[in-house]
C-alpha cells in the first residue's frame, strides 16, 4: 500500500483436514460477523474448492487451478496440490494486489485440507509469515472432527496432529472440535466432553487402549505419543455446532483475543477489559452480559444481540 498509511487488518486462517468443515465454517462465520457489522472478505486459498458457498473476494483459482497442474504436470491431487500452495508462494504479489483494496475488512482465509501444509511443509506458513509482514494479524483455527473423539486411537493421533500443526504454523492458535451437533450419532463417549476439550490425564485413554488385542502391543509406543503432547501441554479444543450462534460467539471471542482484535483502539477498549482477556480472569464481572460489554464497542453491543436473535 504505497503512499498510504499501514493500517492493521486482522482475520482467521482455517486450517484442518478433508471434510472437517472450513468452508462450512468459513460460511458461517461470515454471516456471523456480518450481522455484528463487520466488513467480512472470504478469501479462498483452496484451489481444490467449487461450487463454494459463500461470497468470495479472492479466489486462488484466478492464479492457479488444481485441474490444469494435474494435467500439465501429470501429478495427482495431493502433489498437484503443493504445487499450486508453492506457485502461490512464487506470486505473492497477486496475492497482496488482491488484499491491498480490501483493508478496512476482517478477513477468513479458507485453506487448503492437505494435512502436510500445516505439519511439514513449508508453503503455507511461509505465506502466512509474508501476511504477517503486509500488518495482517492472522490466528489459525484449527478444525478436527468430534467423532473422532469417540476413538481413543484416533482422538490420540488427533492431538498429535494439533500439536504438529500448532508448532509449524507459528500463528496464534484455536483448535475446534467441530461438527458438535453431530458428535451423539458417533456412539457414547468413554468420558465427558470437558475431558476431550480441556485435553486432561490421557493416562485413562491408555487403559481403554490396552482392552484392545491390537493396541495392547503398542502400549509402549502410545505411552510416549501420551507423554510427548503433555509435556508440551498446548491443545485444547472449543466445542463448535457451526448451526448455533452462542457456540460460533465463543469461537469468536477466543479468536479475537489470540490475534489481538479485541484490543483494538478503534472499539476503546478499558484496561479492565484487556486485562480480563489476557489472563483469562473475569475480575469482577460476574455474568455473559458483563463480558459482552467489556468486550464489545457500544455499537456493536446491540448488533451481536440482534444477531443472537435471529
Amino acid at each position: 500500500m504505497a503512499g498510504a498509511a499501514p493500517t492493521t487488518a486482522f482475520g482467521q486462517a482455517v486450517i484442518g483436514p478433508p471434510g472437517s468443515g472450513k468452508t462450512t465454517y468459513c460460511l458461517g462465520m461470515s454471516e456471523f460477523l456480518r450481522a455484528l457489522g463487520r466488513r467480512v472478505a472470504v478469501v479462498n486459498l483452496d484451489p481444490a474448492n467449487e461450487g463454494l458457498p459463500y461470497e468470495c473476494a479472492v479466489d486462488v483459482g484466478e492464479l492457479v487451478g488444481l485441474g490444469d497442474v494435474m494435467d500439465a504436470l501429470q501429478l495427482g491431487p495431493n502433489g498437484g496440490l503443493l504445487y499450486c500452495m508453492e506457485y502461490l508462494e512464487a506470486n505473492l504479489d497477486w496475492l497482496r494486489a488482491k488484499l491491498d483494496p480490501l483493508r478496512g475488512h476482517y478477513f477468513l482465509f479458507d485453506c487448503p485440507g492437505q494435512v502436510e501444509l500445516c505439519t511439514h511443509h513449508g508453503a503455507l506458513r511461509s505465506i502466512f509469515s509474508q501476511m504477517a509482514q503486509w500488518d495482517l494479524r492472522l490466528t489459525a483455527v484449527h478444525l478436527v472432527d468430534s467423532h473422532y473423539c469417540a476413538d481413543p486411537a484416533k482422538f490420540i493421533s488427533v492431538l498429535c496432529t494439533s500439536l504438529a500443526t500448532m508448532l509449524h504454523v507459528e500463528l496464534p492458535h484455536v483448535n475446534l472440535l467441530s461438527k458438535m451437533d453431530l458428535i451423539e450419532h458417533y456412539g457414547k463417549l468413554a468420558f465427558n466432553l470437558d475431558y476431550y476439550t480441556e485435553v486432561l490425564d490421557l493416562s485413562y485413554l491408555l487403559d481403554h487402549l490396552a482392552s484392545d488385542p491390537f493396541f495392547r502391543h503398542y502400549r509402549q509406543l502410545n505411552e510416549k505419543l501420551v507423554q510427548l503432547i503433555e509435556d508440551y501441554s498446548l491443545v485444547s479444543f472449543i466445542p463448535l455446532n457451526i448451526q448455533d450462534k452462542e457456540s460460533i460467539q465463543r469461537v469468536l471471542k477466543a479468536v479475537d483475543k489470540a490475534n489481538g482484535y479485541c484490543f483494538g483502539v478503534q472499539e476503546q477498549r478499558s484496561l479492565e477489559a484487556v486485562m480480563s482477556a489476557a489472563v483469562g480472569a473475569d475480575f469482577h464481572f460476574s455474568s455473559t452480559l458483563g463480558l459482552q460489554e467489556k468486550y464489545l464497542a457500544p455499537s456493536e453491543q446491540s448488533v451481536e444481540q440482534e444477531a443472537m436473535q435471529l
